[in-house]
């Protein structure tokens, strides 16, 4: 007898839907202590931002549990640096028209945004609930500007017949650039030119570089050489294709060989164009 009250016992706990109404009900319970909980602010949605300079951000804070209470409670954006009211719910409360809040019917997410950010616009902004006492959550804004830079400029002196090499670096950037032109004397370089020996490659990343290889240098491939970033500032180099191997005889470390690296010091430069100097009155 006790065998088969064991049995009925054990067929009664393992009936999947009853095991379905004991997860239901877990669910529920978990479900009804978050709503018990009251509004609070989901930190895994309402990050710290970088932002590009001059690229629109975007300050999301998540708000749980805040629904059919909109009409008592609201959610305000306040910058710290001067305590200064931006936004209350769907309403902006500040002349400066590049912040506007962002909410949808039915969502969480109470978003600040803040077009054309500058230098100054970094810092902490306030999200709050109008509870009592009030809810705050803290986000900090971080504006950068992407640094653009050719290695070995700003001049460079190539000897004619070997390779430049121009690499350019593109750091502090939130995202990696969509692409990098490459101009010589304000025009982009086409890399299937009928001059043949132009080529770049380009890897993106948390830093990224672009590097301009032109084989066997030319006088007319002087001048001045532009790296355009799409999200950053372009960096410029000038470079002076010199004929001089009969001229720099004995100074060998006036010039740069194959455009990998520049001219040791500013007193290598003098010296190569006093060398030239002297010639052309020779």
């Amino acid at each position: 007898m006790a065998f088969w009250i064991f049995m009925l016992c054990l067929s009664y706990c393992s009936h999947p839907a009853l095991s379905a109404v004991q997860s239901t009900g877990s669910a529920s319970s978990n479900s009804l202590a978050d709503s018990a909980r009251g509004p609070h602010f989901d930190t895994s949605a309402s990050k710290n931002v970088t932002a590009l300079l001059g690229k629109t951000a975007y300050l999301n804070c998540r708000v749980k549990n805040l629904a059919n209470r909109t009409i008592s409670l609201q959610v305000s954006w306040v910058r710290h640096r001067d305590v200064h009211l931006l936004t209350v719910g769907r309403y902006t409360y500040t002349s400066d028209q590049r912040f506007r809040a962002i909410h949808q019917p039915h969502s969480e997410d109470w978003t600040l945004q803040i077009k054309y950010p500058q230098h100054r616009d970094s810092g902490i902004y306030e999200c709050q609930v109008s509870s009592t006492p009030h809810l705050s959550h803290f986000i900090h804004l971080t504006v950068i500007e992407p640094d653009t830079e050719i290695v070995g400029g700003p001049e460079l002196f190539i000897d004619r017949g070997s390779t430049i090499n121009l690499t350019c670096v593109v750091r502090h950037s939130p995202e990696p650039p969509a692409y990098i032109f490459w101009n010589h004397n304000d025009a982009i370089i086409s890399y299937s030119s009928s001059r043949g020996g132009v080529s770049v490659a380009t890897e993106r990343g948390e830093t990224s570089r672009s590097v301009l290889l032109i084989q066997k240098a030319r006088p007319s491939d002087s001048g001045n050489y532009q790296c355009n970033p799409s999200n950053a500032r372009p960096a410029n180099v000038t470079v002076h294709v010199l004929n001089v191997a009969n001229v720099i005889g004995e100074h060998p470390e006036a010039m740069q060989h194959g455009g990998n690296q520049r001219m040791g010091s500013t007193v290598n430069v003098f010296a190569l164009l006093t060398i030239l100097l002297l010639n052309s009155y020779c």
